[in-house]
């Protein structure tokens, strides 16, 4: 039997009104904060993430699905949506004398160990802005995201924040870090060993119990901030504070991708084991004219969509009813004959009715069987007898008495109307 690859995962019908459920929501409360959808390719040119993302990053160095073309062309499975955004949106001059709020969802592609909350193909919903360079968009951004777990119904989110400053502050503060890594270079694991040369910074996310009280030890971001960096982060500070958003500033936060610079920020639970953070994201200023475009203030977030679905489930959280209403038996050839234009005058008179009509044959008590498994309300039953009569009969199904009344067809939709 071949089965699915291992961190691919199929989302089965039990699971799927989760799904719905959040992007509902998301969709909802983008469009009403003036944020367009756009749709992105999954497979770009391999040097988008490597100019992007960082060479020297794991997700490049060790993550990515890369293969080559039948032209011989790098192409590379995205591991990430905001690089395939800023190509996007330099490629068809979205930028040009203009700012942009944007947003987007679908999977994820990064070659890692499966485990709870971390998978081979993963989905995120991205937004990213374009052209704002003040506090105030990196406020919303984070106002969005605490909307939208009240809207879903989540609770205990802790929000992170950080700023990394600009890239030549963190020259210099990466200098500092090396020096001091340097010199306990044989308490460092492995891993934090091969990064203090490429990607120091990352050591501080460093999840080692071991390495812990080295790494409280290690000199402060905050201290080397350039003070334009300070002014922004303060003000976002004062945002969050007038708008009743409670967040922790973790001087450790500074995010796996290279092109990351001032505001960063998670939202993280402990519900989840290790995989606790659930929505991230943060400014890249430089990031625009890294690929290409011009010099363009930028900034974005990413919230994961299975870790958020197991957080709902955690929580007790139940998508709205998505059982059928109503269940139409189908009992002998005339019944058959008026019942397909009866569901379809239905399904016209009241388009939110979720009607399953029944296929495949069988007796009236396998149909009535059918129907009440489909989890539905009501049985529409329609014999030989109603069909000369051009009547139904309609059975509760979810009463404990199950009552049962008769009525012409045409008074069918308004009784109906009362139920959903």
């Amino acid at each position: 039997m071949i089965q699915a690859i291992r961190g691919m995962n199929d989302i089965l019908p039990q699971q799927t009104p989760y799904w719905a459920y959040v992007e509902e929501r998301v969709r909802t409360l983008l469009t009403a904060c003036g944020y367009a959808e756009i749709r992105l390719p999954l497979v770009e040119f391999t040097e988008l993430f490597t100019r992007s993302i960082g060479a020297v990053t794991d997700i490049v160095e060790k993550e990515m699905y890369t293969f080559a073309d039948r032209n011989g062309d790098s192409l590379t499975l995205r591991p990430e949506g905001t690089a395939g955004c800023v190509r996007a949106a330099i490629e068809h001059g979205l930028l040009h004398n203009q700012t942009q709020r944007l947003w987007y969802q679908g999977a994820m592609f990064r070659h890692e160990r499966p485990q709870k909350g971390r998978y081979r193909q993963f989905h995120q919903i991205g937004v990213e802005t374009y052209g704002f360079s003040g506090p105030d968009i990196d406020a919303e951004l984070i106002l969005l995201s605490a909307r939208l777990w009240r809207m879903l119904g989540l609770a205990g989110l802790t929000l992170q924040i950080n700023s990394l400053g600009t890239h030549a502050a963190r020259v210099a503060y990466r200098i500092e870090l090396v020096r001091y890594f340097t010199t306990h270079i044989h308490a460092l694991d492995e891993d934090s060993q091969r990064r203090l040369h490429t990607n120091p910074l990352r050591i501080l996310d460093s999840k080692n119990p071991a390495l812990q009280t080295l790494i409280e030890g290690a000199p402060r971001l905050a201290d080397h901030l350039d003070e334009e960096s300070r002014v922004h982060f303060a003000g976002l500070c004062t945002t969050l504070d007038r708008a009743g958003v409670a967040y922790q500033i973790n001087p450790r936060l500074v995010r796996g991708l290279d092109y990351y610079d001032r505001t960063v920020f998670e939202w993280v639970t402990d519900r989840l084991g290790a995989q606790g953070t659930v929505c991230a994201g943060g400014r890249y200023d430089t990031l625009v004219e890294q690929i290409g475009g011009r010099a363009t203030p930028a900034i974005g977030f990413a919230l994961g969509m299975e870790r958020l679905v197991a957080l709902l489930v955690d929580a007790g959280v139940v998508p709205p009813e998505q059982h059928p209403h109503a269940y139409l038996v189908l009992a002998g050839e005339a019944a058959e004959k008026q019942g397909w234009p009866l569901a379809e005058m239905l399904r016209d008179a009241l388009p939110a009715l979720r009607l399953v009509v029944h296929c495949g044959g069988g007796s009236f008590k396998n149909q009535l069987k059918r129907a009440d498994k489909s989890g539905a309300r009501y049985a529409l039953i329609l014999g030989d007898e109603e069909a000369q009569q051009a009547e139904i009969s309609v059975k509760d199904l979810r009463a404990e008495q199950a009552a049962q009344i008769r009525m012409p067809q045409h008074a069918l939709a308004v009784f109906l109307a009362k139920q959903i």
